[in-house]
């Protein structure tokens, strides 16, 4: 019979694997292709999420590797933009590309209209390989080629169809807000894989976010399938329940530590992967609470972390030289938990913000939602 893992275990052994039960002390791109990625729709979130992970870690830590080209921020899991390593990018593109067609098709449905890709991407291809551009500087090109295609279709296209990579710039968190892009066969140093076999990619996933069901893997992933890639996996895998008797699938050697396993305070940035990579996402908040993290348009607010759990959300409000991190719990705190996260937060500020000459952390009361 299949051991059951309560709530609290599947919560420390995801902690376990996203370095968040103690910082790791390993190079940075060792921990990136831990968390097979990190989810990077802004700039300076990975920054963020990395600092609360790795032992010592340092803005020019993840600069330094993004400009010499073995760290890349590129269109990735679920058709958003990731930081990850180059050699995963070049693994698991060819694997990604159903998800992103199907996520394009999704998207554009009648704005599609006229739109011939054996058309648009060889023309978006010579444009890029004149230059990088950004997708303002290059939807009116491509709109002045195909002047009958919506020009967001256009450009939404070549996003999802032709791998490209952002080109990191000296801005303080390596990107300006509109980037150029670049075609990755041009940025990598070793060619794009062309194998579309997802098992390894499955794999990763469980390392990084496992023990997971099926509809887990989907989540995170948007593969179709996943019951049958986990059938196929399933002779090199350990199989768990939940405690609503779902089965869960896991590396052998994956660490799975016991329920009382200390969770020390933590602060995530926004559109952290780990608020958004399980189907079920009770083990790491409460259901209650989801809608104050992943709002309505789709915003993945930054989220406090207490006891391995997510307490509530957190923002820096910067006036000229002066910085306040603000907590807003969901819950009323006890005295300890704000003793320890104010120290965490205080250590927080002086990373994000090192140029304020005054800082400090206020925490507000619940907002009821």
């Amino acid at each position: 019979m299949d051991e059951v893992l309560s709530r609290k275990r599947l919560n420390r052994a995801t902690l376990a694997r996203q370095l968040l039960l103690e910082r790791a002390d390993v190079p940075v791109v060792d921990a990136v292709e831990a968390l097979c990625g990190i989810q990077a729709q802004e700039a300076k979130p990975p920054f963020v999420g990395l600092w609360s992970r790795v032992a010592g870690f340092r803005r020019a830590d993840l600069h330094d590797l993004l400009h010499d080209r073995t760290l890349v921020r590129a269109t990735f899991l679920r058709g958003t933009l990731h930081v990850l390593s180059a050699r995963d990018y070049a693994a698991f593109r060819a694997v990604i590309q159903p998800v992103l067609t199907d996520g394009q098709r999704a998207a554009l449905r009648t704005r599609a209209a006229g739109l011939d890709e054996s058309q648009v991407l060889p023309v978006a291809t010579k444009l890029y390989e004149q230059k990088p551009r950004s997708f303002n500087e290059l939807r009116p090109l491509l709109q002045e080629a195909f002047p009958e295609v919506n020009e967001r279709a256009l450009g939404f296209t070549v996003r999802n169809q032709i791998p490209l990579v952002m080109v990191p710039s000296t801005d303080r968190w390596s990107f300006p807000s509109v980037a150029d892009f670049t075609l990755a066969r041009d940025w990598l140093t070793s060619p794009l894989g062309t194998s579309d076999s997802p098992d390894e990619l499955v794999r990763r996933y469980l390392a990084a976010f496992g023990p997971a069901t099926a509809a887990d893997v989907q989540t995170w992933s948007g593969l179709r399938g996943t019951k049958q890639i986990l059938t196929r996996l399933r002779p090199d895998l350990v199989i768990f329940r939940d405690s609503a008797d779902r089965e869960l699938f896991d590396l052998p050697d994956a660490p799975r530590p016991a329920a009382d396993v200390p969770a020390p305070p933590r602060f995530l940035p926004e559109f952290d992967n780990l608020v958004l990579s399980h189907a079920d996402r009770s083990r790491v908040i409460d259901d209650e609470y989801r809608g104050q993290v992943v709002t309505k348009n789709l915003r993945v607010r930054a989220t406090v972390w207490y006891d391995g759990f997510a307490c509530g959300i957190w923002d820096i409000e910067r006036k000229k030289t002066s910085a306040v991190l603000r907590i807003v719990p969901f819950q009323p705190l006890p005295s300890r938990a704000v003793r320890e996260l104010t120290t965490e937060a205080e250590a927080l500020l002086g990373f994000v913000e090192p140029d304020a000459t005054t800082a400090a952390v206020r925490v507000d009361d619940p907002v009821t939602p």
